[in-house]
């Protein structure tokens, strides 16, 4: 199953990161047509019988979004009406429904990620792909592997899964095939370098920030890194379902089949997009409610007037339809029955305009039995940190059990009372911003820690007021155990949360938590403390603390939130989650940071990854720093040994680059070039500020109403030529050349338990490369083995020749070095139990 769509951000690709100034891609041009390639051959088929009866109108009309606040869903195309071809709904997103109601709210990202398990991960998808089917959605805006995580405190970095591209990749594929089964389109996002909130939108940075720049900043990233890093997930994404970024990487090298929409005003200009590789373009208008639009009438001029050859429109409606037809949306559709903008029964269908009242909510119930599978995964990603003297699990029938924190409780407007949850009022079970959903309730720790304790007819009590202090050293000095709940909150940049512009400004605990846990501490010898937290926190000295006996990361773990934890601290289930990120010592041990300053002065600011590959534990491999808690580590109330490494290597074929060329770009139709069939129908009726394809006049200049009309120079070199074109070395099919993905070598282990209970481990595998760039190690291959005492299961991973090869920038291709290649297997990327030289 491919991926069927990708979000794009306006970024650049740097040869190197060095250079200095404003930053720009090497051009590659046309843009490379769908192919139809492999699995997408019947949905192409379909597809292009359809566009073929399109006018040029219905093909702009497809390619356009609406507007914002022009229809029920956060985003939609134009229908067309005369093959009754609906409007598609686009809806975030990445943590279940956004703005709806009836809805469940799964476990972020990284609570999947610490996981580590493909199972779980395929399963939410699937339960999030019903969900969206249920209510009409045709494309669900998820899952998120960007940002990947360069900076621990970027502010989406919790809607992705791990600043490891391969465990990203892995939980990514899995989790779009999960979605698609379900009969809707899962979209990739953000393709691509989207590492931080600050300077993402020029708007957000003055409203927000009081930043005036002309232009969202510039990712400039090297094209080892580009292939070894941020896009190795994307190739994932794409075997699962901006010129250079998009026409070489995605729709050349990796073979993309599907189509590319920009993110909500991530469109910069008109024909460069279309020409760049663009195919939808959300959610329309220039600006939000602007009226105008860098497409609609103007893609139909372009068109018209030559500039955008027919055949680029006729592949990015193509690309589009086959994506609906691929995921089975002609069998799946259902009318969507839910409003973005209003929770009330009747309301305006086109919101901002105030037109076309009547039944917007259907009120739908999508949420079926996920919640047993949303408190199964908050507590399989619940990852145990510290474990003194086997203070967990807890009986239940501790004599006095005392919960602190405001993270515990409830938020005091209600768990959706605050827009696309822009706060950090009680506990924390989810991030803010568009990646958000509305919670149909939310179980609290304090609630469910008290049904706990009272079932046992225990003592329990709870202070949720972070600055009690005297009321909480009073409580604390009586509890037999103390359990300290804190958090750590961050989102999207168009929400400032106390000083917060989407992105953390530091990596310390929120809302005086440390504080809180020092006092508690001070006067109770059996602390537990639990972490809800977008990534990394700054853990001072409790990991060393003789009084705090248990540290728990939950994350960001969903409706469930106070079950989940209350199955891992009394035992129901035994913890088996892996750190998806590395807790270190200090902000400073990650070698990255965000630029939180504009660097170009109001021009765009320029964001340099100099550091390479070198990212979260391999950073601190590279600086040879020790963390506090590592990448994949995590504890078990049982113990496994590690023996038995076997690598076997598997006879395949040498690699060969691709070779040969496409087919020429199709061309499903011809535009007529009489510019009055393209003006508005007579008594036509114009819904304020929506987005047509029409003209306002016959005349295209008067028509397009820019300055710029007709300049010359405008149109990149290549960029109109629809002939055949020479396929890429590196290229060849979906995810990129097919012998890549050849198996050379089969790594297996076995792992016992040896403990007293059953419980799963995830034996992780990494590679050194052995080259002097290379990461130190660099994870390769892990699965979640469920043993019991005393039983021994066999841990295998196959390495590909993608696994054990570099990107050569010099060839354009992948390359496997001279140099000595190692095996390590452990438990985390710092206790590698057994190693062995690669044959």
């Amino acid at each position: 199953m491919w991926i069927a769509s990708i979000i794009l951000l306006a970024l650049s690709s740097l040869p190197s990161p060095a250079v200095s100034g404003p930053a720009t891609s090497p051009s590659y041009y046309p843009s490379p047509w769908g192919s139809g390639a492999g699995e997408w051959a019947d949905a192409y088929t379909k597809a292009r019988a359809f566009v073929k009866q399109l006018t040029l109108l219905e093909k702009v009309n497809l390619t356009t979004g609406n507007g914002w606040q022009e229809g029920r869903c956060v985003g939609l195309n134009g229908a067309i009406p005369r093959l009754g071809f609906r409007s598609l709904c686009l809806q975030d997103g990445p943590a279940g429904i956004r703005i709806s109601d009836y809805n469940s709210v799964f476990p972020a990202g990284v609570n999947v990620a610490a996981t580590f398990d493909r199972g779980l991960a395929y399963a939410r998808g699937q339960a999030m792909g019903e969900e969206n089917r249920g209510k009409g959605i045709d494309i669900s805006l998820g899952p998120v592997a960007g940002p990947l995580g360069r900076s621990p405190e970027g502010g989406r970095n919790w809607e992705g899964f791990s600043p490891d591209p391969v465990l990203t990749g892995a939980l990514m594929a899995q989790t779009i095939e999960g979605i698609q089964d379900a009969g809707v389109v899962a979209c990739a996002k953000h393709y691509i370098g989207n590492e931080q909130e600050h300077f993402r939108q020029a708007p957000e940075a003055l409203s927000q920030a009081g930043f005036t720049i002309s232009d969202s900043l510039s990712s400039n990233i090297d094209d080892v890194t580009m292939h070894e890093l941020y896009l190795w997930p994307f190739a994932d994404a794409v075997r699962a379902g901006v010129g250079y970024l998009l026409n070489h990487l995605l729709k050349g090298e990796l073979g993309f089949e599907g189509f590319v929409v920009s993110d909500w005003a991530g469109q910069h200009s008109g024909v460069g997009s279309a020409l760049a590789g663009l195919d939808l373009t959300m959610p329309g208008d220039v600006t939000f409610d602007s009226g105008t639009s860098y497409w609609g009438a103007n893609l139909t001029i372009a068109v018209l007037n030559g500039t955008v050859p027919e055949w680029r429109v006729d592949d990015m409606a193509t690309r589009i339809i086959a994506a609906w037809y691929f995921v089975g949306r002609d069998n799946a559709t259902v009318p969507v029955n839910f409003d973005s903008w209003t929770r009330d029964t009747y309301g305006y269908e086109y919101f901002i305009a105030n037109q076309g009242y009547g039944l917007v909510n259907e009120h739908v119930d999508v949420r079926g039995e996920h919640s047993n599978l949303i408190r199964q995964i908050g507590a399989a990603s619940t990852v145990l940190l510290k474990n003194t003297n086997h203070a967990l699990p807890l009986t239940g029938k501790e004599k006095f059990t005392a919960v602190f924190g405001e993270d515990a409780g409830s938020n005091e407007y209600g768990p959706n009372g605050c827009p696309d949850h822009g706060c950090d009022n009680g506990t924390l079970a989810m991030g803010w911003g568009s990646g958000t959903a509305n919670f149909p309730y939310l179980i609290t720790p304090e609630t469910a820690i008290q049904n706990e304790v009272v079932g046992n007819l225990g003592v329990f009590q709870s202070i949720t007021n972070n600055y009690a202090g005297v009321q909480i050293n009073a409580l604390a000095s009586q509890a037999t155990v103390a359990i300290v709940f804190v958090n750590a909150d961050s989102g999207e940049s168009y929400i400032n949360v106390d000083g917060n512009v989407g992105d953390r400004n530091n990596l310390t605990i929120w809302k005086g938590g440390d504080t809180l846990i020092q006092n508690v501490s001070a006067n109770c010898n059996n602390t537990i403390v639990v972490l809800h937290t977008v990534g990394p926190v700054l853990l001072g000295n409790y990991s060393d603390h003789p009084n705090i006996t248990a540290i728990l990361w939950a994350g960001l773990p969903g409706e469930q939130s106070g079950n989940s934890i209350a199955d891992v601290l009394y035992g129901r289930v035994n913890p088996s989650a892996k750190l998806p990120f590395t807790l270190g010592k200090s902000r400073e041990d990650y070698g990255t940071d965000l630029l939180y300053t504009p660097n170009e002065g109001t021009g765009a600011p320029q964001v340099n990854f100099t550091e390479g590959n070198f990212i979260d534990y391999r950073a601190f491999d590279n600086a040879d720093i020790t963390p506090v808690y590592e990448f994949g580590y995590g504890l078990s109330y049982t113990t496994f040994a590690y023996s038995d490494l076997k690598i076997s290597k598997i006879i395949a074929g040498n690699y060969t680059p691709t070779t040969g060329r496409t087919a020429a770009a199709p061309v499903l139709g011809a535009a007529g070039n009489n510019t009055a069939d393209y003006l508005f129908p007579a008594n036509f009726s114009a819904v304020p500020l929506y987005i047509y394809p029409y003209l306002n006049f016959t005349d295209l200049e008067r028509s397009a109403n820019d300055s710029n009309y007709g300049v010359p120079g405008y149109i990149p070199a290549g960029s109109q030529d629809g002939s055949s074109q020479p396929l890429l070395p590196a290229g060849g099919a979906p995810g990129g050349n097919p012998q890549l993905y050849d198996v050379l070598y089969q790594v297996t282990a076995t792992i016992t338990n040896t403990g007293k209970i059953s419980g799963a481990e995830v034996p992780q595998l990494y590679l050194s490369l052995g080259g002097p760039s290379d990461p130190k190690v660099a994870l390769r291959g892990f699965e979640r083995l469920s043993i019991d005492p005393g039983s021994s299961a066999t841990f295998a991973v196959d390495l590909t020749r993608r696994d054990v090869s570099n990107w050569n920038p010099v060839v354009q291709n992948w390359v496997i070095s001279d140099y000595n290649k190692t095996v390590h297997v452990g438990t985390s990327s710092r206790k590698l139990l057994l190693s062995a030289p690669l044959p």
